[in-house]
């Protein structure tokens, strides 16, 4: 029997879900389809500045998860920005972290010179 796949955690949701070409279509031949957990560990990794170790642990799974998800992610992205496809942002296998309602904030900002705080961790300086 096959292990249950692991929900991982997201701290926000993308602001768009879809991006594309200007002059393309919505044909479903011409979409490629991004996960919500694959947008996370792009956000995180490329845009925050996260290792792949402290990606995995803000998102509370295996490193190795980490980097076969961030790869596929990035096959994605690459395919449709050199093939002209739409790119949509949809489904996967995640839970928001608690403190969703205001887009955490203290999971993906860096605090100190090497220190994350995770989503969960309680910072009296961000309330």
């Amino acid at each position: 029997m096959a292990r249950p796949i692991k929900r991982r955690r997201v701290c926000r949701l993308p602001k768009a879900n879809s991006f594309g070409p200007l002059n393309a279509g919505m044909a479903d031949n011409n979409n490629i389809t991004m996960t919500v957990d694959e947008y996370e560990t792009i956000r995180l990794i490329d845009l925050e500045g996260f290792s792949q170790q402290e990606c995995a642990e803000q998102m509370n799974i295996a490193r190795t998860t980490v980097q076969g998800i961030y790869t596929e992610a990035r096959k994605k992205l690459a395919q449709s920005l050199v093939n002209g496809m739409t790119l949509l942002i949809k489904g996967g296998q995640y839970r928001l972290c608690d403190d969703f309602v205001r887009g955490c904030g203290r999971g993906c900002q860096r605090r100190g010179r090497f220190r994350y705080l995770s989503c969960l961790d309680s910072d009296p300086q961000a309330d």
